[in-house]
């Protein structure tokens, strides 16, 4: 009889990486599934509508194994309704636990959220460094740069430079064709 892959992953014997999970495996994207359901009945549990509905709960309760006929009552008024008590008591064993873990799951969410405002904050204060210094090499730059003044003076100045040369130039000629005639 020829043992095929499966059968040898039934196997106690095989190596751990070889055999099966003795209990089902979560599936991806659903492990998260019993932690929404117990946030959801923790947020359900302090809300107003579960305190009057657990109110009208234990009225009716009460109410029914009082005023029913006796063979029809289940909890007796004479010991202090034990079978309610106990209904209660099993409620709340179970809320304080289930409240715990949203509780849990919401410390590790702010946890997370608080670190990624910390690591916003470190990339806005190093932006805000980044755009100082930027800043500051733009008010350096513009110091050396040359005003609209200083360039009106500077043409101004060549101007009447190249003014004087055209002058000597005009002088220079009439002066040498007045030499060469005498």
């Amino acid at each position: 009889m020829a043992r095929t892959d499966d059968a040898r992953q039934e196997r106690l014997d095989s190596p751990k990486g070889m055999r099966t999970r003795v209990l089902p495996t979560r599936r991806r994207g659903r492990g998260d599934t019993f932690g929404r359901a117990t946030e959801g009945i923790a947020r359900a549990m302090g809300t107003p509508w579960f305190l009057v509905g657990l109110t009208l709960f234990c009225a009716v309760w009460m109410g029914y194994n009082t005023l029913a006929p006796k063979p029809w009552q289940f909890d007796s008024a004479a010991i202090g309704f034990t079978a309610l008590t106990l209904v209660l008591s099993l409620q709340a064993s179970y809320a304080a636990p289930l409240i715990l873990l949203a509780q849990n799951r919401q410390d590790d969410r702010d946890r997370v959220q608080f670190e990624q405002d910390r690591q916003r904050a470190e990339r806005n204060l190093a932006d805000t460094e980044y755009l100082a210094r930027e800043v500051v090499a733009l008010r350096l730059a513009m110091r050396e740069m040359a005003s609209k003044d200083f360039i009106r003076a500077e043409i101004r100045s060549l101007l009447e430079e190249l003014d004087r040369r055209d002058a000597e130039e005009a002088f220079d000629d009439e002066t040498g064709s007045a030499r060469t005639r005498g």
